[in-house]
C-alpha cells in the first residue's frame, strides 16, 4: 500500500519518538538530537504539503482505507484550510519547543530522552487529529493525545505535577466519554440509514430529527469545550499550565487546546448545523463570560505562568465568539486567531520559562529590575506581551479584530462589551512587565544572565512569523477562505469570508 503525505507526516513523528527512546540513557545529547532531527523532517514535509495544498487543492492529500468494517470506521485523512493552518502551527512549534527546552527535563522525574519521545508522540497524535476526516477515527485519536500530555505533566512539573496532571486527565476524560455516547449515536443513525458509515463526507448527509441533531451536538460540544477550554469548564488549565515545563505549557495551550476550537468547526458546524444555531445565544454568552473572566483572573496572579494560562481563556473566548457568531468574517478571524494565539502565547510562555528558570521562582514578587540586567530577555518578553494583547501591526491584532468585526454584524452587544477584553489584556500585560521588569533591581537579579544564542533560536521564528503575519496575512487567509465558505454554506450562510487589502507593494 503506498504510503500517503498524511500518514507519513504522522507515522514520522512516531518513529522519532521510538528512536529517540532506543539512545542510551548515557547519550542524553544524542537523544534530544535525535528528537529534534525528526521534528525539523517533519517541519520540511509539512511545508512541502502546505505549498502543494495551496497550489494544487486537497485532493492529493486524502486516503481512505476500510479499518473496522462491522463499525463503518476508516482509515480516513484529509485536509482542508482550517486543518492544514492547525498542523502547519503543530509542525512548527514541536521544533521551537525541543530547542527551548533542551535542558528542562535533566531533572525530571525520568529520563531526558522520554521527554523528547513524548514530545514526537504528542506532535504525531495532533497531527492525526487534525487531518481525521473518520469521526471514529477522531475520537480514537482525540482521547490518545491525553496520554503523552499526561506523562509531560506528571512527569516532568513541578511539586504539585501529580495533581495536575490527574486533573487534566479526568476533565479531559469526562469529555471525552460524552463525546463516546454522541460518536455511537452517530453509528445507530447512520446503520438505520443503510451501510454504517463515520467518513464525514457521509455523516453530513444524515437526516437526522430536530432533538437528537441537539442532543449528539451538545455531546461534542461538550467535549470540546472542556478542551477549548471555556468557562466553567476550564479550572484545570492554570493547574496544568502552572505545573508543566513551559515547553509543555506550550503544546498544552498552543496546540492540544486547538482541538477543542478545531472540534467546533469541524464537527459541531459541520455536522451539527441546526442545532449549532439553537446553541449560539448561550455559547456566545459562555464565550464572553470567558474573556472578561478570563483577563479579570489574570489581572490578579501572583504567578507568572498562571497568569499566562488565564490570558488564555479569555483568548479563547474570543475564538468560540467568533466560531459561534456564524459569520464568515468571524470564522475566518477565529481560524486565523487559533494560529496567530499558538504563536504569541508560545514566545510569551518560552520567555516566562526562561526567566523562571534563572531565579527558581514563579512569582512576579520575586522580580523587578530585570530589564537592567537582562535587556534581551526583557525586550522579548515585553514583545510576547504586547503581541498577546494584540497590538496593531502583530498578526493577533488582525484575527482579533475579524472576530470581533464578524461578532458585531449579528450580535452587536456581544462584540461591543467583549472589546472590555482587549482593554483588560493591556493592563494584566503592561501590569506584569511592569513588576518584573521595571524599578530598582530586586535581590537575586543582578546575576540574572541575559538569553543566549541557543535560547535567541528558538523565539526567532515566532518573532518573524508574529510581525509578518501582522503585516501581510493574506496567504494565510486565502488558505482558510474556502473551508470558512464551505462550512458557512453547511449552517446557511451565504456571506463571503472577507478579502484581504494588499497593496501594490505587496503584489
Amino acid at each position: 500500500m503506498k504510503i500517503g503525505w498524511l500518514t507519513l507526516l504522522l507515522l514520522l513523528p512516531f518513529v522519532g519518538a521510538l528512536v529517540t527512546m532506543a539512545v542510551p540513557k548515557a547519550k542524553a545529547l544524542l537523544s534530544k538530537q535525535v528528537a529534534l532531527g525528526f521534528s525539523l523532517v517533519v517541519l520540511v514535509l509539512t511545508a512541502i504539503v502546505a505549498v502543494g495544498y495551496h497550489q494544487n487543492g486537497a485532493e492529493k492529500y486524502n486516503e481512505t482505507h476500510t479499518w473496522i468494517k462491522a463499525f463503518g470506521a476508516n482509515y480516513a485523512l484529509g485536509l482542508d484550510g482550517v486543518g492544514i493552518v492547525l498542523v502547519v502551527l503543530t509542525a512548527l512549534l514541536t521544533p521551537v519547543v525541543i530547542i527551548a527546552s533542551w535542558n528542562d527535563a535533566d531533572n525530571g522525574r525520568w529520563s531526558s530522552k522520554s521527554f523528547f519521545a513524548w514530545i514526537l508522540a504528542l506532535e504525531a497524535l495532533s497531527i492525526g487529529v487534525f487531518s481525521a476526516t473518520d469521526v471514529f477515527l477522531f475520537y480514537v485519536l482525540f482521547e490518545a493525545t491525553l496520554i503523552p500530555m499526561y506523562f509531560l505533566i506528571g512527569g516532568f512539573g513541578g511539586p504539585q505535577r501529580s495533581y495536575a496532571a490527574v486533573k487534566f486527565l479526568l476533565y479531559s476524560l469526562l469529555g471525552g466519554l460524552l463525546m463516546l455516547a454522541s460518536v455511537i449515536g452517530l453509528y445507530v443513525i447512520s446503520a438505520r440509514a443503510g451501510d454504517p458509515s463515520y467518513l464525514l463526507s457521509d455523516l453530513i448527509k444524515l437526516d437526522m430529527s430536530q432533538n437528537t441533531e441537539r442532543w449528539l451536538f451538545l455531546g461534542f460540544f461538550f467535549a470540546f469545550a472542556v478542551k477549548a477550554p471555556m468557562v466553567p469548564f476550564h479550572t484545570w488549565l492554570p493547574d496544568a499550565a502552572g505545573e508543566a515545563t513551559p515547553g509543555t505549557s506550550v503544546l498544552l495551550v498552543g496546540i492540544l487546546d486547538k482541538i477543542g476550537t478545531f472540534g467546533m468547526i469541524r464537527f459541531c458546524l459541520g455536522l451539527f448545523p441546526n442545532a449549532s444555531e439553537w446553541a449560539t445565544p448561550v455559547v456566545l454568552v459562555l464565550a464572553l463570560i470567558s474573556v472578561l473572566y478570563g483577563a479579570l483572573v489574570a489581572i490578579g496572579q501572583t504567578d507568572i505562568k498562571r497568569l499566562i494560562a488565564y490570558t488564555s481563556i479569555s483568548h479563547f473566548g474570543f475564538i468560540v465568539m467568533g466560531i459561534f457568531a456564524l459569520t464568515s468574517q468571524g470564522l475566518t478571524g477565529s481560524t486565523l486567531y487559533m494560529f496567530n494565539h499558538g504563536l504569541s502565547t508560545a514566545a510569551l510562555f518560552l520567555v516566562a520559562g526562561y526567566l523562571i528558570s534563572r531565579r527558581g521562582s514563579a512569582r512576579i514578587a520575586d522580580y523587578g529590575g530585570v530589564e537592567k540586567v537582562a535587556p534581551v530577555l526583557a525586550g522579548l518578553f515585553l514583545f510576547a506581551g504586547l503581541s498577546s494583547l494584540a497590538l496593531p501591526g502583530l498578526s493577533p491584532f488582525i484575527s482579533e479584530f475579524m472576530v470581533l468585526a464578524g461578532t458585531f454584524s449579528n450580535h452587536k452587544v456581544i462584540a461591543v462589551i467583549a472589546v472590555l477584553g482587549i482593554v483588560l489584556a493591556a493592563l494584566y500585560i503592561l501590569l506584569m512587565y511592569q513588576r518584573t521588569m521595571t524599578g530598582p533591581v530586586r535581590d537575586g537579579i543582578e546575576k540574572l544572565k541575559d538569553l543566549n544564542a541557543r535560547e535567541i533560536l528558538a523565539i526567532a521564528p515566532l518573532v518573524v512569523l508574529i510581525i509578518g503575519l501582522g503585516i501581510f496575512p493574506k496567504p494565510i487567509v486565502d488558505i482558510i477562505k474556502p473551508a470558512v465558505e464551505s462550512t458557512m454554506q453547511r449552517v446557511g450562510v451565504t456571506d463571503k469570508a472577507p478579502e484581504i487589502p494588499v497593496t501594490e507593494g505587496q503584489k
